[in-house]
């Protein structure tokens, strides 16, 4: 029995849109990496992240375990770094002082890599193992591959120097948005059991039921934080959770990060250009207490988990779930702000094509979007590939962010996506909007 196909058939064209997906995220990866010269690449920016060059041999050797190990079942290319770049084993602030791959043998290692790997592709049967059904393990590493480049967007940002990043505006207001949007009571589909390329913890589907809500109809803008600030909220402890307090004396928070005040207004530094904060952009580099802080503020608080899947995912018409607010296409430069397209959120009401049925827009792209729910697996969740992915980070240090960013890839980005970090943490690139629970006047119309 021969295991080739005949050109065209749905084996070749998984293989055709795997070795696409792969040349594409490889690419940003070198435009991240080769914007900088090789001290600027082994040097660290800020003890939050890794010397970009940690990042780029990481990659490789997650996509030499994965691809050229278990599912090739090659022999190792270099066995003798796996624990040099095993993130769990060496902290972030610790990677400078490790005997890194040099920038050169390092590409070097990503090649030779690469090869085998589209080698392999050519014969793999996508029927053998639930590790390769639909060719999930190419779509766990390209992934894998497209959150790092945003991790080294994020360094980017941090990193001191003239800028070497540029990419042109994202596109200027199509729409009028309203201020918010009345989500009505009823269950819905959260998550997936049938996306190929979903990651353990978006998965089982499930039902959920929620009472009905009201949520902000797009993110949270600098003129709305604006206002926040000159209202005296960072020096307010009632918005504050005690939690959040404490952090914002001990961090000395007063705006979000890069922010700095100019003359009567504010600018923001942003990939090493100084430019004026702009009021219709969606807030960015802001941690969950202070998006806490300000929904309290703003007599909202923030959406839950759930709520925010609900507005990005249900299509009131038919009750089901799309993967996208859109519908179940993948995103374009007409729906969302992905991708690294654009190197800023863009102004609100400036991808009506992208809104939900509702009239919930930018829930993809942009910002990532804090909510008020903790890091946890569905019901019914099962830990695949290996338990590091997801299940080691459940329970109450984490918070999840959904809806990407303008630097997350469309391959790691779904209306199920989710993200998690500390509440903490603002050098991603995180926003948020706000919801409320409707009165019974709106929730009964």
């Amino acid at each position: 029995m021969t295991t080739t196909e005949e050109p065209g058939t749905e084996t070749e064209r998984l293989r055709g849109r795997i070795a696409a997906e792969l040349a594409r995220t490889r690419a940003r990866t070198a435009l991240l990496t080769e914007a900088v010269d090789d001290d600027d690449l082994m040097r660290q920016h800020s003890p939050l992240m890794s010397p970009l060059v940690w990042d780029l041999a990481h990659v490789g050797n997650q996509e030499e375990l994965w691809l050229v190990r278990d599912v090739g079942g090659r022999e190792p290319v270099r066995r003798d770094i796996d624990e040099l770049y095993d993130a769990f084993k060496q902290p972030r602030k610790d990677r400078p002082t490790l005997p890194l791959l040099p920038p050169a043998e390092a590409r070097a290692y990503l090649t030779t890599v690469r090869d085998k790997v589209l080698d392999l592709l050519d014969g793999i049967r996508f029927t053998d193992r639930s590790l390769v059904t639909d060719g999930f393990a190419f779509g766990m590493i390209v992934q894998h591959e497209q959150q790092h480049d945003e991790t080294m967007l994020a360094t980017h940002q941090l990193r001191s120097g003239p800028a070497v990043l540029d990419a042109p505006a994202p596109p200027e207001p199509r729409a009028r948005v309203g201020d918010e949007v009345l989500v009505p009571a009823g269950p819905f589909t959260m998550g997936t059991s049938t996306d190929p390329w979903a990651l353990d913890n978006e998965r089982p589907a499930h039902t959920v039921e929620l009472p009905a809500y009201v949520i902000d109809a797009a993110p949270v803008t600098n003129g709305r934080y604006r206002e926040f600030i000159a209202d005296g909220g960072y020096d307010d402890p009632r918005w504050w959770s005690e939690a959040g307090w404490r952090h914002r004396r001990e961090a000395g928070l007063t705006a979000p990060l890069h922010w700095r005040r100019d003359g009567d207004g504010w600018a923001y530094r942003r990939f090493g250009r100084w430019s004026p904060v702009r009021d219709d952009e969606p807030v960015v580099h802001v941690c969950w207490y202070e998006a806490e802080a300000f929904a309290a503020w703003a007599g909202r608080r923030l959406p839950t988990e759930a709520e925010w899947e609900k507005a990005a995912r249900w299509d009131p018409a038919t009750g089901r779930s799309r993967r996208y607010p859109w519908g179940d296409e993948d995103p374009t430069g007409e729906h969302a702000n992905l991708g690294q397209r654009h190197l800023r959120p863009a102004p609100v009401g400036a991808y009506p094509a992208g809104a939900s049925p509702l009239g919930v827009h930018q829930l993809i792209g942009d910002v990532w979007e804090w909510t008020s729910t903790t890091f946890r697996g569905h019901p019914g969740f099962t830990a695949f590939p290996y338990r590091e992915y997801s299940e080691v980070f459940f329970g109450d240090d984490y918070r999840v962010l959904r809806g990407g960013s303008f630097g997350t890839d469309r391959s790691a980005c779904r209306g199920t996506f989710r993200n998690w970090d500390y509440p903490i943490r603002r050098q991603i690139f995180s926003g948020f909007r706000c919801a409320r629970d409707a009165r019974a006047d709106e929730a009964h119309g």
